[in-house]
């Protein structure tokens, strides 16, 4: 399902063409910002519940030598694994640890200096009391040299509403739909009995998508063994 058929297909199921409205700030809110803003509240909470490995981004940094802080990328929301690659292309996978550890184990930032071995998230980089980015990590300890970082992290994939196609949409548009469905229909201020039907629509979609990222993504038939149904 992509975006347009979405679109209409929650138009249709809810019988309201959303039309627009006046704020009272004096603005606009259209249409299709009604209706977007319903698919984006569904896949926010779709993708705070079922970790799917497409919500998995891979990047590669250079870790500057004497610099123990690392820029985290613009749409970093938690860490998979952080490694160093030195020279020789070998891999140092980091330890996650409190900034107070590293603090603590490595209290002289510019005697305290080697290949790193762990790692923590220290916050946004200030300039001043300007933000000058999303997050930073600080290392431990301080690097003797140029590294390459390489990150893997959890992040939001582009929405359909901008994308006009999603990994969701086309793989498991029944829970972007039940989901974006409840979000409308919440805002409609429907009947209680149609909110609860899409409402568990939407849970038992939600139970397979799990059954999917949570369960057979994270498996195989060589390890696990192949799902067996118990016969009554």
């Amino acid at each position: 399902m992509n975006y347009t058929q979405l679109f209409d297909t929650i138009q249709s199921y809810t019988e309201n063409n959303f039309p627009d409205f006046t704020l009272a700030s004096g603005g606009i809110e259209t249409t299709t910002e009604q209706v977007n803003r319903f698919i984006e509240q569904a896949e926010l909470r779709i993708y705070n519940t079922v970790q799917f490995p497409f919500l998995r981004k891979n990047m590669t940094g250079n870790i500057q030598s004497g610099n123990k802080y690392l820029q985290a990328p613009n749409d970093y929301l938690a860490t998979y694994s952080l490694a160093v690659i030195d020279a020789s292309g070998n891999y140092e996978y980091l330890l996650n640890k409190d900034v107070n550890y590293i603090r603590q184990a490595y209290p002289n930032p510019t005697t305290d200096v080697g290949i790193p071995k762990y790692y923590a998230l220290f916050g946004p980089a200030l300039s001043g009391p300007t933000i000058t980015t999303e997050l930073t990590f600080i290392l431990g300890p301080t690097p003797d040299a140029a590294y390459t970082a390489e990150l893997h992290f959890y992040y939001y994939p582009e929405s359909i509403t901008t994308a006009g196609t999603s990994w969701l949409g086309d793989n498991f548009d029944t829970v972007l739909l039940y989901g974006s469905l409840v979000e409308a229909y919440t805002y409609m201020k429907g009947e209680a009995d149609m909110l609860a039907l899409y409402d568990g629509k939407y849970k038992e979609a939600l139970a397979q998508a799990k059954r999917l990222g949570d369960g057979m993504e994270r498996q195989d038939a060589y390890r696990s063994g192949q799902y067996r149904q118990a016969v009554t």
